[in-house]
């Protein structure tokens, strides 16, 4: 038995015990070399906070990435410079990690940083295809949109590679506040045996899913104010499998108190430690079980 194989059967038997599986402690074992992440987090019409760079340092939630992954042996690098999917390093990266939005493409952007071009996103989707792990978080799903998208209509015939592969796409987001989650899948890394629970974000209502989803949160819309809530419950956060690659997405990450809570950090490492392929996952399809509703949208406000 190699060492890989003894950590998760180590980890099966302590799920058995009631321990967890996937201890914040954990780290890559000594005879295996350290996984490497790109941190993307390139803006075209909004920038987000936490991503905003001040003073030529890295953003909170870059800081917060480069130092979880520091603690747990996962080398991350924090790029805005679309150019990098077409440099030579990329073939060296593992895995991506991105906050990214709008259409990458464009020129000018908010930031003012180089675009990707359509040969990099190809290299992306085509590097994910081929087993690269991805983790998305909140507006990675707000990121190039499908062609003629409407936020009260989908089709998922048309949508847009990078859209299909990430699993779902943003509509709408009205103003902040509490919402409750529900875990449909505490045994997952870095949320087992988390119980439901309520916090203050700014919720993303999405369309578009991928029908293998496996969810792992759902957002409950009961009781939440706002045209694009005025929907069944809907995935939230979810894993799939992307031909070879594995990838996580979850709308959390708006907010400063939500990048700095454990609650997110413990369930981003165990995004990328799963998309590395570090720890193991059962990622059967399950949203036509947990959310067998999600693609009822909300009606669009008349104007």
């Amino acid at each position: 038995m190699n060492r890989r194989e003894m950590l998760l059967r180590t980890g099966a038997a302590a799920a058995t015990l009631g321990l967890s599986r996937f201890p914040l402690g954990w780290t890559a074992p000594a005879d295996q070399r350290s996984k490497r992440v790109l941190m993307y987090s390139k803006s075209e019409s909004y920038e987000h906070d936490v991503v905003k760079r001040k003073g030529g340092k890295l953003s909170l939630a870059e800081t917060i990435a480069t130092d979880l992954g520091k603690k747990h042996g996962i080398q991350i690098t924090c790029e805005k410079d679309g150019r990098v999917f077409l440099s030579n390093a990329i073939k060296d990266y593992d895995g991506f990690l991105f906050e990214t939005q709008g259409n990458l493409l464009k020129e000018k952007g908010v930031d003012g940083q180089p675009p990707m071009t359509a040969a990099g996103k190809k290299v992306l989707l085509n590097s994910i295809a081929d087993g690269k792990g991805f983790v998305g978080c909140h507006c990675a799903s707000d990121t190039f949109h499908s062609p003629g998208s409407s936020w009260h209509t989908q089709d998922r015939a048309h949508v847009d590679p990078y859209i299909a592969m990430v699993g779902g796409e943003f509509i709408i987001h009205n103003a902040q506040q509490n919402s409750r989650m529900h875990v449909v899948d505490p045994q997952f890394p870095g949320i087992e045996g988390q119980a439901d629970f309520e916090i203050k974000e700014e919720w993303y209502s999405l369309k578009n899913y991928a029908p293998d989803l496996h969810v792992i949160l759902v957002q409950e819309t009961k009781g939440m104010v706002g045209s694009g809530y005025m929907r069944p419950d809907f995935p939230a956060t979810w894993a799939r499998m992307h031909h070879k690659g594995r990838v996580f997405y979850t709308s959390l990450g708006h907010r400063d108190d939500v990048w700095q809570s454990a609650l997110f950090q413990k369930l981003l490492l165990g995004a990328l430690s799963w998309s590395l392929g570090n720890v193991e996952a059962d990622v059967t399809p399950n949203i036509d079980k947990v959310a067998a509703s999600a693609n009822v949208l909300p009606k669009e406000p008349k104007r």
